[in-house]
């Protein structure tokens, strides 16, 4: 791959302040430019001022100071030549044809030739834009529409110029998905490209079907957020984080840009909105827009709008008895299917949504995309829909869900009827996609570099974990628990994928493809077993999860750890004891037993002690539950080590683990377990102890914290032993069960987990 060596970003908006946070979390320096702001005796203060809130609004831009410290500010009057140093320039001023030109002309007279040129327009036509360069820039002149924020949405679209060389449109597409972790999707130039034309088209329905149907706003982001499997944020909600006046921008640029459109309309704001946008109610950035924040601290409140009224109220807890029904159903395609089977408004309101996306995204074949796998990838990657449409339409049943069209009346896309016409069932099969162009299926391609875990050979399999194949020598044990808790069946498993490996593989891998990598113990199973009085099988079962960490630590081929997501608890035990650890850039990983009133008990302790060195430091970590905020601030905590490895691409993650795995196999020697570990007996406890007293006399720790952080200072000091010796990792091991399991009977320790399953959140009694 070209080396890049450094990047220019024009404008210090949102956008293009985190554009440039993003470069430089993958290491790549930023120059950041902006206007001069009349009158500030600091002339580069909104790129500074645009770097300071990438680092500070959440969620939070940088995965480090150290990123942070990359993206140097500047302003167009006085460092517009620089961009003559840069690689890369990435244009991200406001959305206005006459602004970009302007400035565009100017990077035109500094650039050096072969420097790339891009623009990060969410809907102006790139022929317009460079209607007037030169014909060296207009051959690497292209669009990299990133989504906003660009650390967390996974989606951009790389759109060709009028005169792209290919060579760049590949060089780019290479660097965002290796480099930058993006999902790459290379789009037409048509109107807001792919995402946001159908996304446009989403909202509009939403917003119709509220009116018409006199739906709340609690009640439409009820039913169009996790229930279907939508981020959080759902409808109304989203438009409050993304800002009521740059949706307003985006759809009426669409509104214009496409005027043969038939389903034009949905591109219209309805009033309601508008009047929110004169009143500069735009959402989160104005402190109101459909929700707001009423009152602080423990009386705090969120109200919703009454879009009729345009006056708020405390927000309303929605039920619908469908809802209730299917809530419970964890797959999703039949959680989905029993939705709209449902004659209530719940029900009404999702088929109407989904019978209009569904025909929508099938009529913009092949305007926006030629195939319907781009746009399937471009409303996954860019809103963290779990579905695209197609894949969507699949999962409520093909044929069935075309019937229900017709017999309401619709009219469905030719490039459906065609496709039915010729027999076929499904969008997607076996490995292949239809085709409209043909009107027959075509293999999906597959894509270097990512390695899937559905249809390897599974070699042994339990309800908690599954030993899988992958190839080339490599055997990976997969959990798929409940949310990938740890309990007796993954630790089976573990065990069993370690003897394994020893018979028949060259070197394990710790991975799996589920929404995070494990949230830690069962902490259900560990609740019910405290209150039976079952303590030596919960004895049993801590001793068997931490010799199997063991056993992993000091396999006799290695054992490389993949994390992602979350990482807690004894999820991160589990990180921690790998031979090598190859992680997600995004990963939020930590030890945090003590938020339920215990301690690690599988080896946490005794790993952050090794890695820290000194007892102090591992117990600040551990106390107070530090979570990362990334793999680099996982580093900084000791959680990852030097020689530990990171994958931007989240999807590259297991072919990585893979080929780290593979790296180490020819030479490896695996370690013996440690007997020379230092610790400072009742010395160091006596000086934990201290910080804890201090703590507590604060404020910032309650009476039961203490009793939780003495038991955590007594495994960390070695005991009560006298002056510093020196123990074995087994020793510690043996602390730390004993301390779980005596705080495992304390009352407030059920308590707090019993609040933690019940809510989600941490007591503090």
């Amino acid at each position: 791959m070209k080396t890049l060596r450094r990047v220019a970003v024009l404008g210090a908006g949102t956008m293009g302040s985190r554009i440039a946070a993003h470069f430089a979390n993958a290491g790549v320096p930023a120059l950041l430019l902006d206007l001069v702001i009349p009158d500030q005796p600091d002339r580069n203060a909104a790129a500074r001022r645009g770097i300071e809130n990438a680092a500070k609004q959440k969620p939070v831009g940088f995965y480090s100071d150290a990123a942070a410290a990359l993206v140097e500010p500047g302003n167009f009057e006085d460092h517009l030549a620089r961009v003559a140093d840069c690689d890369w320039i990435v244009e991200a001023v406001a959305e206005n044809l006459d602004i970009k030109r302007a400035l565009l002309a100017k990077v035109e007279a500094v650039r050096k030739p072969g420097a790339i040129l891009s623009t990060n327009t969410s809907g102006i036509p790139l022929a317009r834009i460079s209607e007037n360069f030169a014909p060296e820039p207009r051959a690497h002149f292209l669009g990299t529409h990133f989504f906003n924020p660009p650390r967390y949405l996974h989606l951009v679209e790389v759109i060709p110029g009028v005169e792209t060389r290919p060579e760049i449109l590949d060089f780019v597409s290479a660097f965002c998905d290796v480099r930058l972790g993006k999902g790459v999707v290379r789009c037409k130039d048509t109107p807001n490209f792919i995402a946001n034309r159908v996304g446009s088209f989403f909202a509009g329905t939403i917003h119709k079907l509220t009116i018409e149907g006199g739906y709340s706003i609690e009640e439409v982001d009820a039913l169009t957020g996790p229930l279907i499997g939508m981020p959080k944020s759902a409808s109304f909600r989203l438009l409050d984080v993304v800002g009521l006046d740059i949706w307003a921008h985006v759809t009426r640029n669409l509104y214009d840009a496409a005027p043969h459109d038939p389903w034009r309309e949905r591109f219209v704001l309805p009033d309601f909105m508008e009047k929110l946008i004169e009143r500069k109610w735009l959402g989160e950035k104005t402190g109101q827009g459909f929700y707001k924040r009423v009152g602080s601290g423990p009386d705090k409140e969120i109200h919703a709008i009454d879009w009729t009224t345009l006056e708020y109220h405390p927000a309303k807890k929605v039920r619908f008895p469908s809802v209730d029904a299917a809530r419970n159903i964890e797959n999703l395609p039949e959680r989905l299917r029993t939705l709209i089977a449902s004659e209530d408004r719940a029900g009404s309101l999702l088929w109407q949504l989904f019978r209009d996306l569904l025909i929508y995204s099938a009529s913009t074949v092949p305007e926006i995309s030629d195939r319907i796998v781009e746009i399937d990838r471009a409303m996954r990657w860019g809103y963290g829909n779990p579905l695209g449409p197609f894949e969507l339409w699949d999962a409520l049943g093909f044929d069935a869900t075309c019937k229900r069209m017709e017999k309401d009346g619709c009219t469905l896309p030719a490039n459906v009827t065609a496709m039915r016409t010729a027999g076929a069932s499904a969008f997607y099969r076996d490995g292949e996609y239809f085709d409209f162009a043909s009107n027959a299926y075509r293999p999906l391609e597959s894509r270097p570099g990512i390695l899937k875990l559905p249809g390897h050979n599974v070699v042994k399999r339990n309800a908690g974990a599954s030993l899988v194949d992958v190839g080339d020598g490599v055997l990976c044990v997969e959990f798929h628990s409940k949310m990938n808790s740890i309990g007796d069946d993954l630790t089976a498993m573990i065990r069993a994928g370690i003897e394994e490996t020893a018979r028949n593989f060259e070197a394990t891998i710790v991975a799996n493809d589920g929404e995070n990598f494990s949230v830690g113990a069962n902490l259900m199973l560990v609740l019910l077993a405290a209150q039976e009085s079952e303590f030596d099988e919960l004895n049993d079962a801590i001793h068997r999860f931490q010799q199997v960490n063991m056993a992993m630590k000091y396999a006799p081929k290695p054992v490389v750890a993949a994390p992602f997501g979350m990482a807690l608890g004894g999820g991160c035990e589990v990180v921690l004891h790998a031979a090598r650890v190859q992680a997600s850039a995004e990963l939020y990983m930590g030890l945090v037993e003590t938020g339920v009133g215990l301690i690690p008990g599988g080896g946490g302790c005794k790993e952050m002690l090794l890695r820290a060195g000194d007892p102090g430091a591992a117990f600040e970590t551990i106390a107070y539950g530090k979570v990362s905020s990334s793999a680099a601030d996982a580093r900084k905590l000791r959680l990852l080590r030097p020689v530990d490895s990171v994958s931007m691409n989240r999807e590259r993650l297991i072919a990585d683990a893979k080929a780290a795995a593979l790296s180490l196999a020819p030479s490896y020697v695996p370690g013996l377990p440690r007997t020379d570990i230092r610790v400072g007996g009742q010395n160091a406890l006596a000086l934990l102890k201290v910080g804890i007293y201090m703590a507590r006399q604060g404020g910032y720790i309650s009476d039961f914290d203490v009793v939780v952080g003495e038991k955590l200072a007594y495994v960390l000091s070695g005991g009560r032993l006298t002056g510093q010796q020196t123990v074995s990792e087994q020793y510690l091991l043996d602390l730390e069960r004993e301390a779980f399991l005596s705080l495992c009977g304390h009352a407030k320790t059920q308590q707090r987990i019993q609040h933690m399953l019940k809510t989600g959140k941490p007591l503090r009694n």
